[in-house]
């Protein structure tokens, strides 16, 4: 049983030290998809070690479940993990990590239902404000301009997805801003990022004590926007990606003395107008397999007792 606490442990160093090391670094800002990839990596190690962890603890307190863990595995590898010396602790931990795993699947099918409930809602707002002409089909990718005094765009995903812009927006926008705009959301879309919010907002919402899962939410919606920014900018300039920030935020209170809560929109222009280097092309290579590691090592963790005993 000792690899069952030597997992708790890990998780839960990787928990602490994980955010600790990825906020004292330098290299977030500059490269928001590999800061993504580690995030996800960081979280994704956290809640293997606490699975891994529960599967043994299992199998070592109900001899059912030690029965499917361990069916094909010689004797000798079964007596490598000492199973048969866990105290009574093994089934606590065991039902308590199964709470865990079973709320954090509640959480996430709660968040799921209410992104899904929204974005009807807003399909539904939507389809009254600017309704199909007659004969019309919506096609996929479907630009949709509403009547509206705040400059706004925004990305609904969906079956067929939509972009949505306010005239206000087309009015303000100039040139290529309106395309720097459109690239941004499109951005959004082709990566996925919503489920990304999902999983964060879910982990966040299930264990508001627990600090890792707060910062990956806070994280997630930060380096999402940067990501987009730079597809944007890849395609249309930084000055323009820019401006076009300012454009459709300037009249929101974000630039004064007292920002309000989006208070990320200035450090985004910022960034775009102040680009930092990007890494090198092997620097990115070493700290992605460095990343891509780090959900190894519960896994190796858990099969040294019983390559052990097979060595």
């Amino acid at each position: 049983m000792m690899v069952s606490a030597v997992l708790l442990l890990l998780g839960t160093l990787t928990a602490v030290a994980g955010p600790r090391l990825l906020a004292r670094a330098d290299w977030p800002d500059r490269e928001p998809v590999l800061a993504l990839w580690a995030w996800q990596c960081v979280v994704a190690a956290v809640l293997l070690c606490c699975a891994l962890s529960m599967t043994l603890s299992a199998a070592a307190a109900w001899q059912a479940v030690r029965g499917h863990v361990f069916a094909p595995a010689p004797r000798a590898v079964v007596e490598a993990y000492a199973l048969g010396t866990a105290g009574a602790w093994a089934p606590a931990i065991a039902v308590a990590l199964a709470c865990g795993g079973a709320w954090t699947a509640a959480m996430l099918v709660r968040e799921v239902v209410r992104a899904r409930a929204r974005r009807r809602l807003r399909r539904a707002e939507l389809l009254v404000r600017a309704p199909l002409l007659p004969g019309e089909e919506p096609g996929a990718d479907r630009l949709v301009v509403l009547e509206g005094e705040r400059p706004d765009a925004w990305w609904l995903p969906g079956t067929p997805p939509r972009l949505v812009v306010t005239t206000a927006a087309l009015r303000r926008l100039k040139g290529r801003q309106l395309d720097a705009v459109l690239a941004h959301e499109q951005g959004h879309a082709r990566a996925r990022h919503d489920w990304l919010l999902h999983c964060s907002a879910a982990l966040a919402g299930g264990f508001p004590q627990v600090p890792v899962f707060a910062a990956f939410r806070d994280e997630m919606h930060r380096l999402v926007e940067l990501a987009a920014d730079d597809v944007a900018s890849r395609r249309f300039g930084r000055l323009t990606t820019a401006l076009a920030l300012v454009e459709l935020n300037e009249d929101r209170g974000l630039f004064g003395p007292c920002p309000t809560a989006q208070a990320q929109v200035p450090q985004r222009v910022n960034r775009l107008l102040t680009p930092p280097d990007r890494l090198t092309a092997g620097r990115r290579l070493r700290l992605t397999a460095m990343a891509s590691l780090v959900p190894v090592v519960p896994v190796l963790v858990t099969l040294v007792p019983g390559l052990h005993a097979l060595g």
